[in-house]
């Protein structure tokens, strides 16, 4: 088979669209055959060399994709060739085919086309684990979420929305800011000339955020607390700004704040298994009726993948880009 090799680490010249080992199906996986995979900010990170695949994944990138089971292995019930299904992945997406533990595919929602399922997997999991399975975001509370026009960020608006959150979002653009808006964002912060702990904590009469969703680590995590609602919670999913910071614990304290982070990837099979279970459970209903939708900027040939990564480092993009075989 092909798939998009980095062969070595760099820009995204280093892309290269080659055959590839074909992959073998063992007890509790199935092979998909891949229609589309995803962009993610890890798998820049991995093409640079500073991602390291996790034990037993492919050494290609890709995340997530969409496609059609061609072959179940042993002991897996529930799944048979021929379904249409995407899934989460700890590498690998970008390629015609693909091995995946059973528990970490899911079934392409109704109304939804295969190749816009690729946009789901990861973000809605992202989302879920952290907004939800983490941070136990209710109804009525505020939810700040940095890199609002991001694919993470685009997610995280509308299952906010969808669980009676009020969303607030940081983007660098007026137009993304607009793009927010209509999925349900109503407080909305250009980070490029306003200060989001100001606007968020006038627009909240002074209560502040009780969920904070960020991508930018280092550089936003003393900000980040100054936005927090007393008994608060900040996830931290990127690094985008930073791996260290300098931080006041007695604003923690003093809040009562709760500060985690996560990297889905490297969960366990089953850690990953339990979190689509509940995406099943608790989300695809809601893509299902129309709440939350996948937001796809742009969809390019996979072979072209060098150029959807220079799309995702500019990003000037909305949403999610998209990879096709």
């Amino acid at each position: 088979m092909r798939a998009v090799v980095i062969t070595e680490p760099g820009g995204p010249e280093v892309l290269r669209w080659t055959e590839v080992p074909d992959p073998v199906c063992g007890p509790g996986e199935v092979i998909v055959d891949v229609v589309a995979s995803a962009v993610n900010r890890a798998d820049l990170l991995q093409r640079m060399g500073k991602y390291p695949v996790p034990d037993g994944a492919p050494a290609w990138p890709g995340l997530e994709c969409s496609g059609t089971v061609s072959e179940v292995g042993e002991g897996v019930t529930g799944w048979k060739a021929g379904d249409q299904v995407c899934a989460l992945l700890s590498g690998g997406g970008y390629a015609e085919r693909v091995v995946v533990p059973a528990g970490q595919l899911l079934q392409v929602p109704r109304g939804v086309d295969l190749v816009t399922a690729a946009a789901l997997p990861e973000v809605v999991c992202t989302v879920w684990s952290n907004l939800v399975m983490t941070a136990g975001l209710r109804a009525g509370e505020v939810l700040l979420v940095h890199g609002g026009g991001s694919g993470i960020g685009t997610a995280a608006i509308q299952v906010g929305r969808a669980l009676g959150a009020r969303v607030a979002v940081t983007a660098g653009s007026s137009a993304k800011l607009e793009r927010c808006a209509e999925l349900g964002a109503s407080i909305l912060v250009n980070y490029r000339t306003d200060d989001f702990v100001e606007v968020v904590r006038s627009a909240t009469n002074g209560h502040g955020a009780d969920v904070v969703l960020d991508i930018m680590g280092g550089a936003y995590l003393a900000r980040n607390v100054e936005a927090l609602a007393m008994d608060g919670r900040i996830t931290i999913i990127g690094t985008m700004g930073g791996r260290r910071a300098e931080l006041d614990l007695a604003a923690v304290m003093g809040k009562r704040a709760r500060v985690t982070g996560s990297l889905l990837r490297r969960r366990t099979v089953a850690g990953k298994a339990a979190v689509v279970a509940e995406v099943c459970e608790h989300v695809w209903p809601l893509i299902e009726s129309g709440a939350v939708r996948p937001v796809v900027d742009r969809v390019v040939p996979m072979p072209d993948a060098a150029e959807a990564h220079r799309v995702v480092a500019d990003g000037e993009h909305v949403g999610k880009v998209l990879l096709t075989t």
